[in-house]
């Protein structure tokens, strides 16, 4: 590695002495000081820079500029504010596979808090150049409660309806912002959801609507009409950034990047098609539209984000800390194969031209990347509002058609246990139901039967046809027996 290493910025990329020329690298080939910004995005994480920015950059750089820079938005974290910003906004993604490559990114132009700069995100969000707003927030971030509606009790969405002006919640502020929009007369723009969860965009304006009729009937019939959410569906596995992949870059390309970030090569981009909605040709750097987004998001879902949660609890269980290293055990892999197999698939409807089976067997091949370190811990989080669409929908839906689920019923018991031994070694419990998940647990006596009971009895964490099943109770009753008799 050279010594006196310069730090990533506009300048280091215009010295010839600062980058590195390789074959595997890619930097920026338009006029950065051409773009115009026409995205706000909202959750500057990992997942948004190498994913969305990343097929937004490769726009840029196929079209030579244009106006569709990015206004990058995260909710709290303002050392990844002062990181990128002591980098003129760029950073490298890092694409780890049996070759790597590298891409430096500059199609974010700004990067905004919401915690000391809220008016400033709204002005940019009600700005008339911006056409899109889109989010990676995590479930949570919508704001909904068991029923899937929004939950007004969120001491978020109370104190952003008692002050719209700074407001703390992803609802808030699209709504703070399309309310300037509509008494300044600006057209909407438009709300890309990127997270997972079914009917993203849907929710979402659901959701959006309830809180701006609470403002104005007027504001949230606006919205209603012309505000377009389409329904998307995402995918790249992309583990948080590692001391490792700092050191990765400066080895590799020979300067220093605070704020890089890795991922697989796989990645895939599906957009429900909203017939004249002002937006990005992304399709030319591979994004999907089409009218069938539920396909997709039901085979995500399910096969990769369900195979995954049964990863992180089962292999957090068994002392397990990366997917790699749990997909490495052989009689792992094998569960998960007749998991996918045998109670997953049969609950899919595939979309045109996608083979499941195929479909399957290239994911568990993504998990088997030794370069991909995704933390199980990682995964595990957020549980009561992952398993409902990963795991107990297609429980249901195997229900529904007298289908076999006892190996689904064994996700669940898995997740019950991580719970328990998450309060019993006091490693706190990152979910947004974690007070009740944590005093049902607390009641637990040791009894297998009554423990299920206690945690699945937790008002609104199943849905209703789950309720009083006593078949699926039984299920996961058994399973829990037995998995604890393995960690004995």
């Amino acid at each position: 590695m050279r010594q006196n290493l310069r730090q990533l910025s506009q300048t280091c990329l215009q010295s010839k002495d600062c980058v590195n020329h390789a074959s595997d690298v890619i930097y920026p080939s338009y006029q950065r000081e051409n773009v115009n910004i026409g995205i706000v995005h909202l959750g500057l994480g990992a997942f948004h820079r190498s994913h969305q920015a990343m097929y937004t950059e490769q726009l840029l750089n196929l079209q030579g500029g244009g106006d569709w820079g990015i206004c990058a938005v995260s909710f709290n974290n303002q050392t990844l504010q002062q990181q990128l910003n002591k980098q003129d906004c760029l950073y490298t993604t890092a694409i780890l596979d049996v070759e790597d490559s590298y891409q430096v990114v500059a199609a974010i132009k700004q990067v905004l808090v919401v915690k000391t700069q809220a008016a400033a995100v709204i002005e940019r969000m009600a700005d008339k150049a911006t056409k899109i707003v889109s989010l990676t927030v995590t479930e949570k971030g919508y704001c909904l409660n068991a029923e899937g509606v929004l939950d007004q009790t969120l001491p978020e969405i109370i104190s952003d309806l008692g002050a719209l002006e700074q407001p703390r919640s992803t609802i808030g502020l699209i709504v703070a912002a399309l309310k300037l929009r509509f008494e300044q007369g600006i057209p909407p723009f438009n709300v890309i959801a990127c997270d997972n969860l079914p009917e993203n965009g849907q929710k979402l304006k659901s959701a959006v609507i309830q809180f701006a009729t609470k403002i104005s009937d007027n504001l949230a019939h606006w919205i209603d009409q012309e505000t377009q959410f389409p329904n998307t569906m995402v995918d790249s596995i992309t583990p948080k950034t590692e001391p490792s992949t700092v050191e990765l870059i400066k080895n590799k390309l020979g300067y220093i990047d605070e704020a890089p970030v890795q991922r697989e090569l796989f990645s895939q981009w599906v957009i429900e098609d909203c017939p004249g909605m002002v937006r990005p040709e992304w399709e030319k750097v591979g994004v999907v539209f089409t009218d069938n987004v539920e396909s997709f998001e039901n085979a995500k879902l399910r096969i990769l984000n369900g195979l995954h949660s049964a990863l992180a609890y089962l292999g957090l269980l068994m002392g397990y800390e990366t997917v790699y290293q749990a997909v490495s055990d052989n009689n792992v892999k094998a569960f998960l194969v007749a998991l996918v197999d045998d109670e997953v698939i049969p609950t899919i409807e595939a979309p045109l031209g996608l083979d499941l089976h195929q479909y399957s067997r290239a994911i568990l091949a993504r998990f088997e990347n030794p370069k991909i370190k995704h933390l199980l811990s990682q995964i595990a989080c957020d549980g009561s509002i992952k398993i409902p669409v990963r795991t107990l929908a297609a429980i249901q839906n195997n229900i529904a058609h007298d289908r076999s689920f006892k190996m689904l019923s064994r996700v669940v018991a898995a997740w019950i246990h991580f719970i328990r031994v998450s309060v019993a070694k006091n490693q706190g419990l990152h979910d947004p139901r974690a007070t009740e998940l944590i005093d049902a647990v607390n009641k637990f006596q040791g009894n297998s039967s009554e423990d299920v009971k206690i945690l699945l009895g937790i008002n609104g964490l199943l849905p209703d046809s789950l309720e009083n099943n006593l078949s699926f109770i039984s299920h996961v009753q058994d399973a829990y027996a037995d998995i604890a008799v393995t960690l004995k």
